[in-house]
């Protein structure tokens, strides 16, 4: 890229930078230093506010730049991600989001741990947690090296460390001094500025086409090399049986892994009651659906207007698909229309970058310190020392995620997303149905469906092709690949169940069911809700 392009998008993203650091210092003059101002923001959020902030916390880094990308290099294939991640909030919808707002405090081991033995339910369901968040947060740093990788015109891996480095930076200071209230409104400012940005780009792709999609959709086609096989199914997921699975655990992962994101059930904590929580989601809903109508438009783009070759040419995981359509838009690279584009693209993911991780950030770190802090003291850290504990976990969390970023840089963030939620899947859902619905599930039954979901979920992903025995894996040098399956979810998510299910039924222990009838009138009618 030119030196126009570096300069007017390094000052934009300065801008936001300035502005979410302005934000974050004064959340943190007039904070109260209590556990419920750093969790949930005081619960002071309206639906509208909270339904955008999940918005900007849901529309991350793989779906804007690692779906489109997806979607320009396999066409309709790529395509099958946006529409899992929007199909699953049908299930936040019906079956978690007023039940959880009503039953927790701040965190997903608040729900199940009200029927159960608190100390090992807190400490299994904070451990898959801290493990479901840092996954999540590798896809945002692979997104942000790639970005700047491509803006400073090459693929320098000391332009990429430096910069997943200071997106862990400025994550760890977001999360430190401004808790959720801060990270809300970051939040909300990058859901805005990524609608707006997506907007601007969808309406001109659609203008280079004169309005007509089939015209689009027919030259992606033909500029693709594989002719109409690009717009129909079977090109990364078809052929043999075992890309078929593939795909069927990819869409269980995508359409159940929402619901049991630690980062996206704290977001409804912060309005004061689930009445208001259900109508969060709708908002979100409404914007997240019209956000992943817009990325198909995009990755449609990308192949017809820039081509796969040269998707794949910038980044073998197309993960700059958009930065080079948005280029190509504005009139090319050395016109002045192109460097303004470019620059707002980069820009804009930049923002949705640093906002995701810190919703991210802060729900790990409240799992630290909520869950695994508190179970470890038995019930007697104060809410100060759990706050101190919480900030001190966001340094922590931030480390780890910065060095599994520099290890993951080559893979598709979309992908990475998607293990991410086959682990959620696997090891939040279980538990946290059981907890709501079934009267007799037990302590026992909670702590090997969180296991028997993690475990497994993480074994079969380190067996998997994702990890060796391929030259697009972690390590092409070696080769212990067992598992033929590159998402665990098919597997994984039935054994959370099944493993829930054995441990109660095993159990010495009898379950409470008056516990459960005070559980199921709180879950339904908010009585006694925090």
């Amino acid at each position: 890229m030119t030196g126009n392009h570096q300069t007017l998008a390094l000052l934009l993203f300065s801008m936001f930078v300035a502005v979410t650091l302005g934000i974050t210092t004064w959340v943190s003059r007039h904070r109260h230093g209590s556990a419920e101002e750093f969790y949930a923001g005081g619960r002071l959020f309206s639906p509208m506010e909270n339904g955008f902030a999940i918005a900007g916390d849901y529309m991350s880094a793989a779906s804007f730049l690692g779906i489109s990308g997806l979607i320009a290099l396999f066409g309709y294939d790529g395509m099958l991600y946006s529409v899992g991640f929007l199909v699953a909030w049908l299930v936040v919808l019906f079956l978690v989001a007023e039940l959880v707002r009503n039953c927790g405090r701040f965190t997903l081991a608040d729900v199940v741990a009200a029927r159960m033995s608190e100390r090992p339910v807190r400490i299994a369901a904070g451990a898959s947690s801290v493990t479901v968040s840092v996954l999540y947060l590798v896809a945002q740093m692979v997104g942000a090296g790639s970005l700047v990788a491509l803006l400073l015109g090459g693929t320098s891996e000391a332009a990429q460390s430096w910069t997943v480095i200071g997106v862990g930076a400025l994550m760890v200071i977001y999360v430190s001094l401004g808790g959720m209230r801060a990270t809300t409104w970051i939040q909300i400012v990058k859901a805005v500025l990524l609608l707006g940005g997506t907007v601007a780009l969808t309406a001109l792709v659609l203008v280079r086409f004169h309005g007509d999609v089939d015209q689009l959709l027919l030259t992606a086609a033909e500029r693709s090399g594989h002719g109409r096989s690009f717009l129909a199914p079977g090109l990364k997921y078809g052929g043999d049986w075992t890309a078929r699975f593939d795909f069927i655990s990819l869409g269980l992962a995508l359409v159940l892994g929402t619901a049991g994101l630690p980062h996206i059930l704290s977001r409804f904590y912060t309005v004061p009651t689930a009445r208001a929580a259900r109508r969060s989601v709708v908002w979100s809903i409404g914007l997240i659906g019209g956000f992943y109508l817009m990325t198909i438009v995009l990755g449609f783009g990308a192949a017809a207007i820039v081509g796969p070759e040269a998707v794949r040419g910038s980044n073998a995981a197309g993960n700059t698909a958009v930065p080079l359509l948005a280029l190509d838009l504005g009139g090319g690279a050395d016109s002045t229309g192109g460097t303004v584009l470019f620059a707002i693209v980069a820009a804009v993911a930049f923002a949705t970058i640093l906002a995701v991780v810190a919703g991210i950030t802060l729900a790990s770190s409240a799992s630290v310190a909520h869950d695994l802090y508190a179970s470890l003291r038995r019930g007697r850290a104060k809410p100060r020392s759990e706050v101190a504990v919480a900030r001190t976990a966001a340094v922590g969390i931030g480390v780890v995620a910065i060095a599994l970023g520099l290890l993951a840089r080559d893979l598709n963030v979309a992908f990475l997303v998607g293990l991410a939620f086959a682990v959620a899947a696997s090891a939040n859902l279980p538990v946290l149905l059981y907890s709501l619905f079934w009267r007799g599930f037990t302590t026992r039954g909670a702590v090997w469906s969180v296991y028997g979901g993690l475990v497994p979920a993480l074994a079969l992903v380190l067996l998997s092709p994702v990890v060796s025995g391929s030259p697009e894996s972690l390590f092409p040098g070696l080769d212990f690949q067992y598992f033929p399956l590159q998402n665990p979810g098919l597997v994984s998510i039935p054994l959370g169940f099944v493993a829930g299910w054995l441990g109660t039924i095993t159990s010495a222990e009898v379950a409470d069911e008056a516990k459960h009838a005070e559980t199921e009138v709180r879950s339904l009618t908010g009585a006694g809700a925090v």
